[in-house]
């Protein structure tokens, strides 16, 4: 195992940010976790990560002890945070050799390493400009450029796309992926965007201090109900009569429509059209929907993660208004 938490918690005063999880993640994963804002997913990966000790219970990563070997554990990890940690005044090589110094680099690998992780992003043409010149997605691959410098085990990303345009962020996940897949990195992130979930290999859903759900994103997505389809057909009558003697599928009528519910959405819909045009009966119209994570999410919390990612930015705006009332 890469990371293993057991009853692990931790309490700030009366409040019981995280409470007694259990998790366990593999070597190679990557592996995601969700949850509302407050629900405790950043309290969990400082104590992972060694910036927060457990109230009580452990964790080990790369099987090191958060508290006994916590040295150990940061040599092991790299981390990149929600936000920007660069010195944007310095090139990017400059930024990567200040870290080789923090993580005690030998002299003689420091160039190779700087152009490994510069090249495994595609930031190695860059490397001698200076980084507030670079885009947002240029900047964000170089913080996992960093994080990756002194080759750790574990990569944790916290939010790591957050404010990027969709491109944009889909250009940052295509270089992460591969560094998975040539490395063998174990990844641990936390996304407020599903498209991103859905990279994952496994997700943990938290709320209120504890993990309320751990799978794979499609057995999530089947907690909540199977595939739908939604047909426009010239014989409801006889539709529903034919497709409810079925037994791998439920059939029932919508007014006019037939819903058919079972699995793999897409070959549930041909076979029931082949099965419907056999009979005669015209398919006029066919609709196909899948549960999502977003589903997922709402029935597990109770609340959209629309709903977070618009209290979260009332909250930055609020923050930067703040301090532009303290500039002036």
């Amino acid at each position: 195992m890469t990371i293993t938490a057991e009853k692990l918690s931790r309490s700030f005063g009366e409040i019981h940010a995280v409470r007694g999880i259990d998790l366990h993640v593999e070597r190679g994963e990557t592996f995601g976790f969700l949850g509302p804002n407050g629900a405790g997913k950043s309290t969990t990966m400082k104590m992972f990560s060694t910036l927060l000790r457990p109230t009580s219970g452990h964790a080990v990563i790369n099987g090191y002890d958060v508290e006994r070997q916590s040295s150990q554990v940061r040599r092991s990890i790299g981390i990149v945070f929600q936000d920007p940690t660069l010195d944007e005044y310095l090139t990017a090589e400059q930024n990567l050799y200040y870290h080789c110094m923090i993580y005690h680099t030998p002299p003689k690998t420091r160039e190779a390493r700087i152009s490994d992780v510069l090249r495994l992003v595609g930031l190695e043409e860059r490397r001698k400009d200076v980084v507030k010149t670079f885009s947002g997605g240029m900047k964000r691959r170089l913080e996992v450029a960093r994080g990756l410098l002194h080759e750790p085990q574990t990569l944790f990303l916290d939010e790591p796309t957050v404010g990027l345009d969709p491109q944009t962020r889909r250009s940052v996940w295509g270089h992460v992926l591969k560094l998975r897949e040539s490395t063998g990195l174990t990844i641990f992130m936390t996304t407020h965007y599903m498209e991103e979930a859905e990279y994952c290999d496994r997700i943990a859903i938290m709320d209120h201090g504890q993990i309320v759900a751990v799978d794979t994103p499609d057995a999530l997505k089947r907690m909540v109900g199977r595939d739908v389809v939604r047909l426009t057909v010239s014989s409801p009558e006889r539709s529903e009569a034919l497709l409810a003697q079925q037994p791998a599928y439920s059939a029932y009528r919508d007014g006019d429509d037939i819903i058919v519910e079972g699995d793999n959405g897409q070959t549930l819909a041909a076979r029931v059209i082949r099965e419907l045009t056999l009979a005669d009966i015209d398919v006029l119209c066919v609709n196909v929907s899948s549960p999502t994570l977003e589903d997922v999410f709402v029935h597990l919390t109770g609340r959209a993660i629309r709903e977070e990612l618009a209290s979260a930015k009332d909250r930055m705006g609020s923050r930067l208004r703040s301090r532009g009332r303290l500039r002036r």
